[in-house]
């Protein structure tokens, strides 16, 4: 390792560092010791490099972002990510002492090399494995420089010139400062990196709504830009995602980039511009223009069961360089797919399988075909990241499917068929009976939801057993809402794979300026590759065995639209779907379980079968739902009245006149450590306050002492605990301090007229007369209306009364100047807070 020599009269040697802030610390030893040891600070060096968007935190009404996570400087030596992550910490700390947490961070963003400081030196660890060492520490003068750490780096990987140079392959960059996130980047570089190493097979996940389609386009870019690869196709099974892939993600493809397809169509972009797709397929005989080279096809469109559908067999074997593979947890995954035979006529290219579930059961693996993840980028991380959006779980629990129904002696159906004798349970509800009771409360509950959510605009789909139930529930929905389908007959539509008239509004149900259709119900047509970045509401009708399937439905609200104000979902389970949390490989846990009883608020307190083949022929073929979408589910009982040789289940019973109601209600929050607890919002505030000051002592100390009161609050709120919303509950004339005191100590409270009451018989106003007097009067009144914590706060001096009385500088002279004036004002608030 080469050293730099120490400077000549070093600034340490006559500054009391102990008295210095860490940001002191940064500026005056650790930048420049970095930056002596050759690292370019506006090149190779980063500052406060924020890397996650802090989680969205929801508490009833609540929704707040946590803290978010940043390092203190990033390195970078000649390589497209950081090299080495260096944590500072002020001097009162040991030089060590941030290591654990800059490896944390290395850890997240797949960093070597990591170093820790408090301005005495440097404590070193290497993740390589590459120097003498794992830890030591280094004087100030002895950080390393680029070329070291590159060297070292190098040596790790040991990639071969001709590898390098792929690796160094340049990122896509548009101008508007757009970067991949960690995760993304992460995902695309050992991507890269595995290619360049002649890896042919490659499979990432990627939860739903974390980018994958901006990650292959960096892939694809970076491998054709450097000629890596030169004929590129990207297979996708829904018509909506190859054509809003090409005019946005794939957009800098354009004039080398074209649709396998023979129809033509104008799409509408992110920014409202029109564009037309480009196509590859022309004339009769459907034949292939081969002078593109980036192809985006629908497995549909290329293959089929007949010889004559197999278009891709117009291409030969070695035409494309590197295929990438949307959604590959489904039919690519199974090796009699028709799917697959695409995959092994091309199976000298590279393959790269995205997918948000990956597929692994006793007879689908898409881990056999593409091996292990490179990387893998889960639900719950994109939520504690901030991300992805996290959800509440409304569970309802009805009479019948909990207790299951036994018709009474001679109950007979809606043709008058007597209903045979025999216990019916939530399984068999809307499978092989109907009842309509049953169907309306279901209905009723997600109106009475919309409605005390206060939107009944916001985007919902209603997931039911099979087509025929989902156009029973849409029946069911407009009878509960006649006033919204009145103004528009689109507000409740059916969106399943044999209703053209549905699928035609697939577009607008996804697209948030399109306000219609609302309340969308469907089957399975909506659990997959939809885009639906506004969805609030998920209704599960129906049960879900498959875990893939759960998280793919979950994932359909994942998506944070910022524009909307859509930071979180909710999710109303009528199936017991939800008890899919409890099993081990579920990756991204709710907020809150909420379980209403009776004629509780749907809304949590503050605090079918699929379609046929012969049904989907009827559709245009490139409207054709996915392979998943038309495959038989098969029961492991099997379906009533088939005994397994191919009979064919009997019609469903269909009654009528059944009581239905509501049992159970739960609040259940997530704690730190992932589990679902049982406690309200108080609860949950009482905890957290606790957690940060154990003792009612404490917290008067740090109030008390606290320059601005408001910055114990941002504390609080950064952990989840928003005082707004609380107080709602509580109190709203308290305010934070008898707010805490009250919910964390059990202390009687004041409200804020008793609180400024107290303080006007204090000695505070015999000491000041006239305007001086005046000041503080108009302080202690602004608290009372307002709350208003930092008194201190220049600002206020700006506003009504005070800029009446005279300017600031005019106003701290009424008290002998600006010490006086602060001398006055802490005295204020100590008389104020003199008492719990």
């Amino acid at each position: 390792m080469r050293f730099i020599k120490p400077a000549a009269n070093s600034l340490s040697s006559f500054v009391n560092k102990k008295a210095l802030t860490e940001a002191d610390i940064r500026t005056k030893f650790i930048t420049p010791a970095i930056v002596a040891a050759g690292w370019d600070p506006m090149k190779q060096m980063r500052e406060e490099a924020y890397f996650t968007d802090g989680r969205i935190i929801v508490r009833g009404k609540l929704v707040a972002r946590g803290k978010r996570k940043f390092a203190d400087y990033l390195l970078y030596a000649g390589t497209q990510a950081p090299i080495a992550v260096v944590e500072a910490k002020d001097n009162n700390f040991e030089v060590d002492s941030g290591l654990q947490q800059a490896l944390d961070y290395a850890t997240i963003l797949d960093i070597p090399f990591v170093f820790s400081s408090n301005g005495d030196g440097f404590a070193f660890h290497d993740r390589t494995g590459t120097f003498p060492k794992i830890e030591q520490h280094l004087k100030p003068f002895e950080f390393p420089s680029p070329a070291v750490l590159k060297a070292h780096y190098d040596q790790w990987k040991g990639l071969s010139q001709a590898e390098q140079a792929i690796v160094a392959s340049p990122y896509h960059e548009d101008g508007t400062l757009k970067e991949p996130r960690y995760y993304q980047r992460i995902a695309i570089d050992r991507t890269v990196e595995a290619i360049a190493r002649r890896q042919n097979r490659i499979l990432l996940v990627m939860a739903t709504g974390t980018g994958k389609t901006y990650t292959a386009f960096q892939i694809i870019w970076r491998l054709w830009k450097s000629r890596t690869k030169k004929r590129i196709l990207f297979l996708a099974d829904r018509n909506v995602l190859i054509d809003q892939t090409m005019v946005n993600d794939f957009k800098p493809f354009a004039g080398a980039m074209a649709k396998l397809s023979a129809k033509a169509k104008t799409i509408t972009r992110k920014d409202g511009s029109e564009e037309k797709i480009v196509t590859a397929i022309h004339g009769k005989n459907r034949r292939i223009d081969t002078a593109y080279e980036i192809y985006l096809g629908l497995y549909q469109a290329l293959t089929g069961p007949e010889e004559k559908d197999k278009l891709y067999k117009e291409l030969s074997p070695d035409f494309f360089d590197l295929i990438i593979i949307d959604e590959c947890h489904r039919g690519s995954a199974a090796e009699d797919s028709a799917w697959r035979e695409i995959l092994e006529h091309f199976s000298s290219a590279t393959q790269i399988g995205l997918t948000a579930t990956p597929k692994e059961t006793e007879y689908v693996s898409n881990m056999d075909y593409f091996g292990k993840p490179v990387y893998s980028y889960s639900l719950r991380q994109g939520i504690d990241d901030g991300f992805l959006a996290p959800y509440k779980v409304v569970k309802v629990h009805l009479d019948k499917d909990v207790e299951g129904y036994r018709p009474e002696p001679g109950k007979r159906d809606v043709d008058g068929e007597e209903v045979e004798d025999r216990l019916y349970n939530q399984k068999d509800f809307d499978r092989t009976i109907i009842i309509d009771e049953r169907t309306k409360l279901v209905a009723r509950k997600v109106t009475q939801y919309l409605k005390e959510s206060g939107d009944p605009y916001q985007k919902t789909m209603v997931f039911c057993v099979d087509t025929e139930h989902a156009l029973r529930m849409r029946k069911a929905l407009i009878d509960e809402n006649e006033k919204f389908v009145q103004e528009n007959p689109r507000y409740i539509m059916r969106i399943t794979g044999n209703d053209p008239a549905g699928v035609a509004e697939l577009d607008n149900f996804i697209d948030p300026e399109s306000r219609y259709p609302v309340i969308v119900t469907t089957s399975r047509l909506l659990s997959t590759g939809v885009d639906a970045q506004t969805c609030r509401l998920i209704v599960i009708d129906r049960e879900i065995g498959s875990m893939t399937e759960f998280k793919q439905i979950i994932g359909r609200g994942t998506r944070i639209h910022k524009d909307e104000k859509k930071f979180y979902f909710t999710l109303i389970d009528f199936r017991q779907a939800t008890n899919h949390f409890a099993d081990p490989d579920f990756d991204g846990d709710p907020v809150q379980i909420y379980e209403p009883t009776g004629d509780d608020p749907i809304a949590p307190p503050p605090p079918g079968e699929p379609a046929t083949i012969s049904d989907a022929n009827d559709l245009d073929p490139e409207n054709m739902p996915g392979p998943d979408e038309i495959e038989i589910i098969v029961d492991p009982v099997g379906p009533p009245g088939d005994d397994g040789h191919g009979e064919q289940p009997r019609r469903k019973i269909h009654i009528n006149g059944i009581s239905v109601s509501i049992l159970t209600e739960r609040v259940e929050y997530l704690d730190e450590n992932g589990r679902l607890v049982t406690e309200s919002l108080r609860d949950y505030s009482r905890k957290t306050i606790l957690k940060e000051y154990a003792s009612l002592e404490e917290f008067l100390r740090s109030w008390n002492a606290a320059d601005r009161k408001r910055a114990i609050i941002e504390e609080m709120e950064s952990h989840g605990l928003v005082l707004d919303v609380l107080r709602e509950e509580v109190n709203p004339e308290l305010d934070a301090f008898d707010l805490i005191c009250h919910v964390a100590y059990g202390q009687p409270p004041l409200t804020r007229q008793q609180r400024a009451a107290k303080a006007r018989k204090q000695d505070i106003f015999s000491k000041y007369s006239g305007e001086a007097r005046a000041v503080l009067q108009a302080l202690l009144d602004r608290y009372a209306d307002a709350g208003q914590f930092d008194l201190d706060d220049p600002a206020v001096l700006h506003q009504k009364p005070f800029n009446e009385i005279g300017r600031p500088l005019e106003i701290a002279r009424l008290f002998g100047g600006a010490e006086g004036y602060k001398s006055a004002i802490r005295e204020l608030e100590s008389s104020l807070y003199s008492a719990a």
